[in-house]
């Protein structure tokens, strides 16, 4: 697992760059605010239920939660199963809003 923070990613999303992102917060945490990520929950990970990711096992994942809490443990459960490039926002949202407000 790498990490990011929030002003590098933001930087390559506003360059236009074509990135796998993923959010492992709970649909309602989504839906009050998110970056674009794919919406993939912690507890489907942990339960190994990523087929909707196998395609991204060679390509760098970017994961993030809301503190960089949850997203790091998705990273860790990610790896092991044989992810090769997982990264983690550090910060997650909070430190995104915290820099940007709610802009992407």
């Amino acid at each position: 697992m790498q990490t990011i923070t929030v002003e590098a990613l933001k930087a390559r999303l506003d360059a236009g760059e074509q990135l796998h992102v993923v959010d492992v917060r709970e649909p309602h945490e989504h839906a009050e605010f998110n970056i674009g990520g794919q919406l993939i929950p912690l507890g489907k990970i942990q339960t190994m239920q990523v087929d909707e990711l196998e395609d991204l096992k060679d390509k760098e994942l970017i994961v993030y939660c809301r503190s960089g809490n949850r997203s790091g443990q998705a990273c860790l459960i990610l790896d092991t199963l044989g992810f090769k490039n997982t990264v983690n926002v550090v910060g997650g949202m909070l430190a995104w809003q915290e820099k940007y407000g709610s802009a992407r």
